[in-house]
């Protein structure tokens, strides 16, 4: 396996960021590198099996996010993220400090749901201090506990916060579960 070079593995990086695909003149922009150069090193990286073309733009594959230090997902993986986790190790959330809501998530598809409706203020709580990215981190997620601190480091408040959480959970629970057998979480500690 060939080393990539710093922009082959900057384009990588652009891509993976993006909640959608992005376009060869999106991808040239967000770089800084010419559009023709961008074009050439995206159809390189295509052909290498690192990015593919939908919707209109490029994604990053699986082995292009292995190239950039994401570990690959398997069944195995993809189960150990997903599983239920003993009471003790849940994600509780709260208001402020020591201002419990009475709620928790036992699991990742559980976080997912109860962020639809939990109080926005526990959400602007725990996204702020980084609670969310270290209860991913216990779970074995390092692509997902990435991609909270990257939506953290946007400042987004209120619904806004809420949604695009939302949907980071819903994508990575989604691809998880596709690759579970039972397609669901199970029960362990």
């Amino acid at each position: 396996m060939t080393s990539l070079s710093r922009e082959n593995e900057r384009i990588l990086e652009v891509i993976w960021e993006s909640a959608k695909p992005l376009t060869t003149k999106e991808a040239s922009e967000k770089i800084g590198l010419g559009l023709r150069p961008t074009n050439m090193r995206l159809i390189n990286l295509r052909k290498a099996g690192l990015v593919a073309q939908s919707g209109g733009g490029y994604t990053i594959t699986a082995e292009g996010k292995a190239r950039i230090g994401f570990p690959r997902i398997d069944e195995e993986n993809s189960g150990k993220i997903l599983r239920r986790i003993s009471p003790e190790k849940a994600f509780h959330f709260y208001a402020g400090i020591d201002q419990s809501l009475g709620s928790s998530a036992d699991h990742l598809t559980d976080l997912c749901d109860k962020i639809r409706s939990i109080n926005i203020k526990s959400i602007e709580f725990h996204t702020a201090r980084g609670d969310f990215e270290s209860w991913i981190r216990q779970l074995g997620d390092i692509e997902l506990e990435k991609r909270l601190r990257l939506i953290r480091e946007t400042g987004l408040k209120g619904e806004a916060l809420r949604e695009r959480l939302y949907g980071a959970l819903r994508s990575r629970c989604d691809e998880l579960e596709r690759k579970t057998p039972e397609g669901h979480t199970r029960r362990t500690s």
